[in-house]
């Protein structure tokens, strides 16, 4: 099949607007209009796992960690991004990323590390902000169905675990058409007044263009009048982190031991234990101290997340248990995560996961 139409698959899921401003994910490198038979589920693209993908025959590695992170000024095999670069190139090998934009979605990164610890009634830790707008438009009553109907099939009316949600009042609208108008009631140069239905649905900003050209689409009016309005609201559904809770509470002891073992961790770094029981937990794949706070307000009784510095430990101040798994410990599901969104769309694709082990850290 043509690489875009998987791509666009995975980005119906973890759209690329998703993504950090600092994040790099997307298609790193290929044409996107050419055929693919195979492909290679990797954490991370390293020599080794360039070396998998051609000995698998498959044409595209999609990666967690975005393998051009940082800006490149020459490409000459001087360090290991350039000479995989180089061979990927060679071998006409596409790399496909999906980074912070996996990591924000329910159903992503860590909706399966809730998953594998068994969390319950799990929600976004931090909801992303500045991603929704309220679409506002007036419709002639006979008609409001067929557009409302219209923007909902464009992806509008999510209320986390609702769709087609939507707000409609009645009130009286009034136009005059020039010349050149062609109204769909009234007459061109005459002042006309039409009882019309206001209707309002929240709809998400990289959903926005879709949905005005739905509404445009279905509306019967020649110009439709229409409002996009900047929200301030959380996106219930998108953000950084999640909590959950255990069915049962649990001594703090076995649940770290069960951490452990699920995550096959070496050593687990962590704040002293509070002799309580542990309920409720975050956690967030990779590096979490940015969301040590959060946790703490949300009630967490430990949150599970990687790459804590010595000074983010004194942000538990007796409050929380934070433990530190290993960043590579904490996101090694993830490939587990985008072969599940692959194959629910294409059950019978050539899609392998890696076998390569990309831990770059090691213990003694």
């Amino acid at each position: 099949m043509l690489l875009q139409k998987l791509i666009q698959h995975l980005e119906s899921y973890a759209p690329p607007a998703f993504q950090e401003s600092y994040d790099n994910a997307g298609l790193l490198l290929g044409d996107n209009t050419r055929d693919i038979t195979a492909a290679l589920v990797a954490l991370d693209v390293t020599e080794a796992v360039i070396e998998e993908a051609i000995s698998k025959k498959c044409e595209l590695i999609i990666c967690h960690h975005p393998l051009i992170f940082k800006g490149i000024k020459r490409i000459t095999g001087s360090n290991e991004v350039e000479r995989c670069l180089i061979k990927a190139i060679k071998n006409d090998l596409a790399i496909y990323a999906a980074h912070t934009n996996l990591d924000s979605i329910t159903g992503g990164v860590n909706s399966k590390i809730c998953d594998k610890i068994g969390l319950e009634q799990c929600k976004i830790l931090s909801p992303a902000s500045n991603l929704l707008l309220k679409l506002v438009t007036y419709i002639p009553a006979d008609h409001l169905e067929g557009v409302r109907t219209a923007i909902f099939s464009a992806g509008a009316g999510e209320i986390g675990n609702y769709d087609w949600c939507s707000f409609s009042s009645q009130g009286t609208g009034t136009f005059r058409g020039n010349k050149n108008s062609k109204p769909f009631v009234g007459n061109a140069g005459q002042l006309h007044t039409e009882p019309e239905i206001r209707l309002e649905i929240i709809v998400p900003r990289h959903l926005a263009e879709r949905a005005v050209a739905a509404l445009k689409e279905a509306h019967p009016y020649e110009e439709v009048a229409f409002d996009l309005l900047p929200l301030e609201n959380g996106y219930s559904t998108v953000g950084m982190g999640m909590i959950g809770q255990l069915p049962v509470p649990a001594d703090e002891t076995l649940v770290l031991e069960r951490i452990k073992a699920v995550f096959d961790c070496k050593v687990i770094r962590h704040t002293a234990l509070l002799n309580k029981k542990i309920k409720k937990i975050a956690v967030c794949g990779g590096s979490g101290n940015f969301l040590i706070a959060k946790a703490i307000a949300a009630g967490a009784d430990l949150f599970v997340s990687a790459d804590f510095k010595y000074h983010d430990f004194f942000e538990a101040d007796k409050s929380i248990v934070l433990a530190d798994i290993g960043h590579y410990e904490s996101e090694q599901f993830t490939k587990e995560v985008l072969k599940e969104i692959v194959l629910k769309k294409f059950p019978t694709f050539a899609l392998r996961l890696s076998d390569v082990k990309t831990n770059p850290v090691s213990y003694l």
